[in-house]
This record gives structure tokens, C-alpha cells and sequence, in this order.
């Protein structure tokens, strides 16, 4: 990926998306931003055309260009923007090494995701959570206990496009005992989102494991 290449023309689906944020950020009409070399449809291995990364103070907030129809309609589905959707994730600033390096590696990690729905037409909603079973941090180190992800929607909601609706999908960094809880049937995402509302992806956290299976004993 480039930095701050963004695509020549203005298009509705690439511009309705950057509204949305700039509601949220109306002071930041220049996030950080990562282009795409080479276009996944020219062959190229990131599937997003963009990612932009807007400060949020005490985090950084991603959001993706390309999981939705940026430019001319060309699905049959009327209702929604190409796969409905697009991903965002808040990283926690405490604690990060090196901002930068973490800001690249997140944009990886979202281009990765990414290729699992345009490979396998899977699409992601709130409340759903990703497992792989890595035991290995997904930080740029590898060094955190975050391995995972559970989803929820973003602040920024869902917008209606030219293109047809987009669902802004929150994606909130989990650690591996955590997903194994919801993995075994133990807790529920809702249930995690309840004890802790303002989750965001946080590489130095504690473990909320314990309190989540307490809770669950509770409502047994």
C-alpha cells in the first residue's frame, strides 16, 4: 500500500463513506491515508482500495474503502453497496510502542480480512466474532493477548449510498481465552459489549475472562 493516495476523481460511494466520518470528525478533512498499489482487480493482493485513520484522541479509528460499491453501481442487489458493508476498528493509544508501525500493521490486518469476503463472498455484521485459534499477538510485535475480534456497529452507523445501503462494522480486538468462551457457547458477543461498552481494540488490556464467566454462571 501507498500512503495518501487517494483515487483521482470524486466518486459517491468513496465520498459518501468520507462524510460519514467527517460528521465525527468534522476538524479532520485529511486523515491519515493508505492507498492501494495495484488494484485487486488489476491483480493485486489488497483487495481495499483505501483505508483512512482519523485521530480520535484517545485512539486511532479506521474505516475501509472498498468492501462497498466506491464508484459506479455495478451489483444487481438494489438494496445494498456491494457487500453491504465496511470495517472499522479503534486502537487504543496507551500503550503503543511505536504508532506508526501499529497504524501499518492494523491496515494489514484489515486488508486480510478483507480478502476473506471478496475470496469467500463472507460477510460480517455486529455481534459476530472472528476466531482463527492464534496464539500469537496480532500487534506488530506479536507480543499482545489480543488474537481476535468480536464486531459490533461503529459510531458511524450505516449510511445510504447512490450505490444503496452501507453498515459501518466495528471490529473490537479480543483475547484468546475471551474468544474461547464464545467459541464454547459460554457468553454471547452482547454479552461482553454489556460488561464492558466501551471496548475498543486495546493491546494492553486485562483479561476480561474471569468476570465474563462469572456472569454467565450467574445467569445459568
Amino acid at each position: 500500500m501507498s500512503e495518501n493516495n487517494e483515487p483521482d476523481f470524486c466518486s459517491s460511494g468513496w465520498d459518501a463513506i468520507s462524510e460519514a466520518f467527517e460528521k465525527l470528525y468534522p476538524e479532520q478533512r485529511e486523515p491519515y491515508h493508505f492507498g492501494t498499489l495495484i488494484s485487486w482487480q488489476l491483480g493485486g493482493n489488497d483487495p481495499l482500495d483505501g483505508i483512512s485513520v482519523y485521530d480520535g484522541g484517545d485512539f486511532y479509528h479506521f474505516v475501509t474503502y472498498g468492501l462497498s460499491e466506491l464508484y459506479e453501481k455495478e451489483s444487481e442487489n438494489q438494496e445494498y453497496s456491494g457487500y453491504g458493508f465496511e470495517l472499522t476498528v479503534k486502537l487504543k493509544k496507551a500503550g503503543l510502542r511505536d504508532s506508526e508501525a501499529e497504524i501499518r500493521c492494523m491496515a494489514g490486518i484489515l486488508q486480510s480480512i478483507a480478502r476473506i469476503t471478496f475470496q469467500n463472498n463472507e460477510i460480517f455484521q455486529p455481534y459476530e466474532y472472528l476466531y482463527t485459534g492464534q496464539t500469537t499477538g496480532m500487534d506488530a510485535a506479536g507480543t499482545s493477548r489480543i488474537t481476535g475480534f468480536i464486531t459490533k456497529l461503529d459510531d458511524a452507523g450505516e449510511i445510504q449510498t447512490p450505490n444503496g445501503k452501507v453498515v459501518f462494522v466495528e471490529l473490537i480486538g479480543m483475547q484468546d481465552d475471551e474468544l474461547k468462551l464464545l467459541v464454547e457457547k459460554k457468553i454471547q458477543v452482547g454479552d461482553i459489549l454489556r460488561l464492558a461498552p466501551n471496548l475498543m481494540c486495546d493491546y494492553t488490556r486485562e483479561s476480561l475472562a474471569d468476570k465474563l464467566s462469572a456472569e454467565s454462571e450467574v445467569h445459568v
